[in-house]
């Protein structure tokens, strides 16, 4: 526009033509930027620009348009002028001069850089260090071999082109290469070449130039290999087999055949009459003979009863043989590799105990026998609905783990819980997957059970999880306690030959809802109980494990309401058991992979939480530590803890199951000897020895139950918050 203004503003006989004013435009336009590179100066610029112009035009108004041109040059020759905004910083020349650095990487921007991935050693969940940084756009997997490789030249040695022909073409290419050279520098050889006689000249050029090395003709060399393989001919075996023989029979039924065959068998079963009449005969004949070995096998049979116990005897004393080997280990086996571990321990594999006839079935229960300290009772049955085939009572003595020494077979339902009376532990009390609880005495030649409910004497309506015989009531008369899923803890008192039942507690949701039943009765949903545990001091106090993840603490003095209730697991509570020593402390393991120890006085938080990382069946605190209990999982594994070493890991985490989806159910430490004994679902019973390290305070003589205390207190004292932050 401003362009036009300026054409316009002349006259018309003085001005330039369109055309030729465009042309000198472009032209000056890329001389001023030809001059800039070049550096020339303003005036310079000014006389090239006129010269250049001025040759181009030609008429009368030449001075006119020099003018005009002056002023175009002006304008394309005016300074920059910088356009600053009225809202920029102001910066001193010091700030202005100042460097700032930035550092190119060759991170990818788009990789993530938190990823978190679960570390198995560790059992928690960490952010990994090093992210791929690499970013390919663009991959192509080629076939090519580089001409100089000893693998192109084995495959053109392969194909029947020699070597020799290879250095030749190589040699051709390299004399291609060498015309390819300026000509100054041919000449200047040329020139050299010319110093010398001219007959040397023309035979340097006649002769051709050495290879100087190993090349190909091309940049890369491609070769393509093909192979062809033997077709093994067809072979056709044919056999031939004999027909299988063949039979033609025939025959006719009628009235008369009919009546034919019955005859017969009339005269067949006459003849086995008169057998057996002369065989009568024959032994009343024989009377006195046969009187004479009655009575042998009558003394025959009591000499056996005399005999009995020195057959036990002889009996232990060939197992005891077989088995010296653990027998040596089982009294005088130390692991002196514990020196060397830092704390941690092993457990020993001793004798491992299993009937024929409970092969199929998973150990339930087990219990050592409170006053003969080798004996113990182990129940058999199935956790499973749809096989219940019945179960089995087995007593197995550490003198003879061939077989058991006493057995009890339960045909109706499988057995689920055996608790052994701590003052007449010939008696057992049984709880029944049907709901049944049933008494045997196992000093009784009889295997059928002394007392025993039925559904008018308040049998459980679900499986019986859990029975524990307690101390004598007022009457004198003994009873036990039972837990079962239909929400019922119930009273079982031993009464002459009549086992009485009253409810102890109905389990209810806590907060759950409210039903109102007819004639405005409040309705409440039962919670389903799974195990329990009383008080060693405190006969009222109980726990109750449920399969909502609840601990209830329970009185025996009330039967509708709870002490307290503990939200402890998300899952089904196996088992709760009070620490032997400490009053307040109790242990509980769930299906939600932890055990937790608890304090009953101060139960919002529990006191440690161990995650085991497979579902825990059962838990047990040692006879001889108040800091020491052991866990089994259904990976196999056994656990031990020592809290007054390490409170954060097991010091033993050892797998008991040959098989590998063998699981373990239930353990049991014993009461004088350092060993625990273990059972798993296809029902055998597995005995191992703790290492020194699992049993050190045994090695303590001045231990005593205020020893025991006193060191879980300190212990409780690290974990507890003070009172002022509390």
């Amino acid at each position: 526009a401003t362009v036009l203004k300026q054409r316009r503003s002349y006259p018309p006989h003085r001005s330039l033509s369109p055309a030729l004013f465009l042309i000198a435009m472009k032209q000056s336009k890329t001389k001023l930027k030809a001059i800039s590179r070049a550096g020339l100066t303003a005036s310079n610029v000014k006389l090239m620009t006129q010269s250049k112009v001025g040759k181009r035009l030609q008429g009368p108004g030449r001075e006119d348009d020099d003018a005009l041109d002056e002023d175009m040059e002006e304008q394309w020759m005016q300074s920059k002028v910088l356009v600053k905004p009225d809202d920029q910083l102001q910066l001193s020349e010091q700030e202005l001069k100042e460097e700032f650095t930035r550092i190119l990487t060759a991170n990818n921007p788009h990789a993530p850089s938190n990823i978190v991935r679960y570390n198995f050693k560790e059992r928690q969940y960490k952010q990994t260090s090093s992210v791929e940084q690499l970013a390919i756009h663009f991959s192509l997997d080629g076939n090519m071999v580089h001409k100089d490789s000893d693998d192109a030249l084995r495959q053109l040695a392969r194909q029947g082109h020699a070597v020799d022909e290879a250095i030749s073409l190589q040699s051709v290419g390299d004399a291609g290469t060498q015309t390819a050279e300026p000509a100054d520098t041919e000449e200047k050889k040329a020139a050299e070449g010319g110093d010398g006689d001219g007959g040397g000249g023309e035979e340097t050029a006649a002769t051709p130039l050495p290879p100087t090395g190993k090349k190909l003709t091309n940049q890369f060399n491609f070769s393509n290999r093909a192979t062809q393989t033997y077709n093994n001919a067809y072979r056709e075996r044919e056999t031939m087999t004999e027909p299988p023989p063949r039979a033609t029979f025939a025959g006719s039924a009628n009235q008369w055949e009919i009546h034919d065959a019955y005859v017969e068998d009339l005269e067949r079963q006459e003849r086995e009459k008169e057998k057996q009449q002369k065989q009568l005969s024959r032994l009343t004949a024989r009377d006195d003979g046969k009187k004479k070995k009655t009575s042998a096998m009558e003394f025959q049979s009591d000499d056996l009863s005399r005999i009995a116990t020195p057959a036990k005897i002889i009996e232990r004393m060939v197992n005891q043989n077989i088995y010296d080997d653990i027998a040596q280990d089982f009294k005088y086996w130390e692991d002196e590799s514990d020196d060397f571990k830092g704390g941690q321990g092993t457990l020993l594999p001793l004798w491992q105990f299993s009937y024929a006839k409970a092969k199929k079935l998973t150990v339930t229960a087990l219990c050592w026998n409170p006053k003969y300290r080798d004996l113990m009772a182990v129940g058999f049955g199935s956790y499973q609905f749809l096989n219940q085939v019945g179960g089995m009572i087995c007593l197995y003595s550490l003198k003879n783990p061939s077989f058991p020494e006493f057995v009890i077979e339960t045909s109706d339902s499988g057995v689920i819980c055996i608790d052994l009376h701590f003052e007449h532990p010939s008696l057992i009390a049984v709880g029944h997957y049907n709901g049944t609880v049933a008494v045997y005495d196992v000093t009784q030649s009889c295997r059928e059970p002394q007392y025993k409910c039925d559904a008018r004497m308040g049998q459980h309506l679900d499986p019986v999880w859990e029975v524990r015989w307690q101390k004598n009531d007022l009457d004198n008369n003994m009873n036990f306690f039972s837990v079962s899923s239909d929400g019922r803890i119930v009273c079982w008192t031993l009464v002459k030959n009549e086992l009485r039942f009253v409810d102890a507690m109905v389990l209810r949701h806590p907060g759950g809802p409210v039903a109102v039943g007819p004639g405005g009765i409040e309705q409440h949903g039962h919670d389903h109980g799974r195990t329990f545990d009383f008080h060693a001091s405190r006969d009222h106090l109980y726990l109750v494990g449920t399969d909502d993840g609840h601990i209830h603490k329970c009185s025996k003095g009330y039967n509708k309401r709870y002490i307290d209730t503990i939200k402890a697991h998300g899952w089904i509570v196996y088992s709760v058991r009070w620490n032997h020593y400490h009053p307040k402390i109790f242990a509980s393991c769930s299906a939600d992979w932890k055990v937790k120890i608890w304090d009953h006085t101060q139960a919002d938080e529990p006191l440690f939480t161990f995650d085991l990382n497979c579902s825990v069946r059962d838990v047990a605190w040692a006879p001889y530590s108040s800091t020491v209990f052991a866990a089994v999982t259904t990976d196999g594994k056994v656990h031990v803890f020592d809290l007054n070493v390490n409170k954060y890991e097991p010091l033993c985490e050892q797998k008991v199951t040959r098989k590998k989806k063998s699981g373990v159910t239930h353990i049991a430490f014993n009461q004088s000897h350092p060993i625990i004994i273990v059972g798993d679902d296809s029902g055998t019973v597995y005995s191992l020895k703790l290492s020194p390290n699992l049993r050190k305070a045994l090695q303590d003589k001045n231990r005593t139950v205020e020893t025991e205390i006193a060191k879980m207190d300190k212990l409780l004292s690290l974990v507890r918050e003070p009172k002022a932050e509390r």
